[in-house]
């Protein structure tokens, strides 16, 4: 969009903030009505070898990577302008990351996008992982963390001559156009993560496809506020490319570790007019208005709390793991997991079994704290 005055700009970027609240709103109403979950989806396989929530998962995973690559190939948007599909690819630190992510949603019982459906339904411990996780996610952004990751484990990485999304990396070795070949290899990676969840006859009910085809749209619709409906080719007054009310300043969808950072920043800077809603923290407040609607109306809403102190100590901890391993992965389990997947990232190929890994690694941990102990 071009040609726009600074009015119509910020009223631009208002609508697109009211979108991604009514969207992720439907997203935490079908989360919280189909148990949409991570964890759920890694331990009901391992534990209880039910696998339908995994394929919940992929399901959403194989539609979000095939409406990337449609709104690519009709123009929509750039996936090259995404905040995944930088150059530089964290190798070790997305190993590391999505790994310590994984063991910390175990200890704190869910994911970045299961505890703000756990807060919306009356979850009291989920609260304080909310703040704890955002706490530890600024210090590993802006902070000693971060600083301290920067000089270690940021520094084994590897610089590509081109984008790290698939098309881009491949497309010179195959001798077809990047658009062309993202289309393919969304067709076929996209097409295999569906086919693992739709060819299980078992699959087949309204919970498990509200799910999964819920949570792909929902990527897929982020993905267009802030690459289509919210971009500016060039805003008036840099005269530059602008991705608005993104805090990344690129493309982004939905991620939920640095957004909760943004959103406690926001929250007690509000004052300061720097501090100014993005699609990331309106995404938090809209996941849990729709998750609190829902438990409202389905007369689930319940307060609770924790049972005791290594209940206490569990979430404690594995909420500094989610805001140290999100922020180290680039992304959580939503953030990379989802969004990042979509987008044929290398980074994410790379944290998607770090957190299955991860969270086999938690499982393992407070199976062994619950069996009993010789006398």
């Amino acid at each position: 969009m071009n040609d726009l005055t600074p009015e119509q700009i910020s009223s631009l970027g208002s609508q697109a903030l009211l979108i991604t609240l009514f969207i992720t709103t439907i997203l935490g109403i079908i989360m919280q009505k189909t148990s949409f979950c991570t964890l759920g989806a890694v331990s009901d396989g391992i534990l209880m070898e039910d696998w339908s929530r995994m394929r919940q998962w992929c399901l959403a995973i194989g539609i979000a990577i095939l409406g990337v690559a449609l709104m690519s190939h009709l123009g929509w948007i750039d996936v090259s302008k995404s905040f995944y599909t930088g150059n530089r690819v964290l190798y070790l630190s997305t190993v590391i990351g999505s790994t310590l992510f994984g063991i910390g949603m175990v200890l704190a019982s869910g994911c970045g996008s299961k505890t703000l459906i756990r807060i919306g339904g009356g979850n009291l411990k989920s609260i304080v992982v909310f703040i704890v996780l955002g706490l530890v996610a600024y210090m590993t952004m802006r902070g000693f963390l971060g600083i301290m990751k920067a000089n270690t484990i940021d520094k084994v990485s590897l610089s590509l001559n081109t984008n790290q999304d698939l098309p881009s990396i491949l497309s010179a070795s195959f001798g077809i156009a990047k658009e062309s070949l993202r289309s393919i290899l969304a067709l076929i990676i996209g097409g295999a993560f569906i086919g693992f969840a739709v060819l299980k006859k078992s699959f087949w009910n309204t919970e498990n496809l509200l799910a999964g085809i819920g949570v792909g749209v929902g990527i897929t619709a982020i993905w267009w506020v802030s690459g289509h409906y919210a971009h500016l080719t060039e805003d008036p007054n840099t005269l530059q490319e602008a991705f608005l009310v993104t805090n990344s300043g690129r493309m982004e969808s939905l991620s939920f570790v640095a957004p909760y950072a943004f959103a406690l920043d926001w929250m007690m800077f509000t004052s300061d007019k720097s501090k100014v809603l993005t699609i990331g923290i309106v995404a938090v407040i809209g996941m849990i208005l729709g998750s609190a609607i829902s438990s409202i109306l389905s007369k689930n809403f319940r307060w609770e709390s924790f049972r005791g102190v290594e209940d206490t100590a569990n979430h404690l901890v594995g909420a500094a793991l989610m805001g140290f391993g999100g922020v180290t992965a680039v992304g959580c389990t939503v953030g990379q997991g989802l969004s990042g997947l979509s987008t044929l990232a290398l980074n994410s190929f790379i944290a998607f079994p770090g957190f299955i890994l991860g969270a086999y690694i938690g499982l393992q941990y407070l199976q062994w704290r619950l069996s009993p102990k010789p006398c």
